[in-house]
């Protein structure tokens, strides 16, 4: 591929929301509390046109180099709908003849008891900024937090945590599996 000469993409910054760069340090702040996230890794410029635009930029990159831009405009994005909605994950347990138990410990861990019968007990820590809540459904509950990553590796977590062993997993589908994903607060139109 021929080298491009310049590429650049902007993020839009919405009201009520402050985005800092300092040295490829980028810091959004929204109603919902504070995210930070380096991105020393990738030689860009990344800089604030106004109060209102970041705009990152590549001189005579590569292809990789270009897609990079993409990527951390994403990662931009992410944050600032996190700090303005935040991230809500729901996980049902399935089970077919053995209960699974899950109980909460401090919003924070999560105890997976009698699964497939077994009497272990799993223990999963969520990540530092989600909580762990049950919902009013059986078998159901919810991750909440400002960070997309965080969240979703935690829903990660849990759900490796049953993953079956030493069976056919077309049959034994037995475990916690995340069902719906979506935002903590939900636009007014929507409602």
């Amino acid at each position: 591929m021929v080298m491009a000469i310049k590429s650049e993409n902007g993020v839009d910054v919405p009201d009520g929301v402050e985005v800092i760069v300092k040295a490829r340090r980028i810091t959004v702040k929204g109603p919902r509390g504070v995210l930070k996230r380096d991105f020393k890794h990738l030689s860009l410029e990344v800089e604030m046109s106004g109060k209102k635009r970041l705009v990152v930029r590549r001189w005579f990159g590569n292809r990789k180099e270009v897609a990079s831009i993409k990527t951390l405009c994403t990662h931009v994005r992410n944050m600032i709908i996190g700090v303005t909605k935040g991230y809500k994950y729901k996980m049902r347990s399935v089970y077919a003849h053995f209960p699974i138990n899950l109980n909460i410990e401090n919003d924070t861990k999560i105890n997976i008891r009698n699964f497939l019968g077994e009497k272990y007990t799993r223990v999963v820590q969520a990540h530092d900024g989600v909580t762990i809540k049950t919902t009013g459904t059986k078998d159901e509950i919810e991750l909440q937090g400002n960070d997309i990553e965080k969240v979703s590796c935690s829903a990660a977590r849990i759900q490796q945590s049953t993953t079956v062993k030493k069976k056919d997993i077309r049959k034994f589908l037995d475990g916690v599996y995340v069902s719906a994903k979506g935002h903590v607060e939900q636009p007014k139109e929507e409602e």
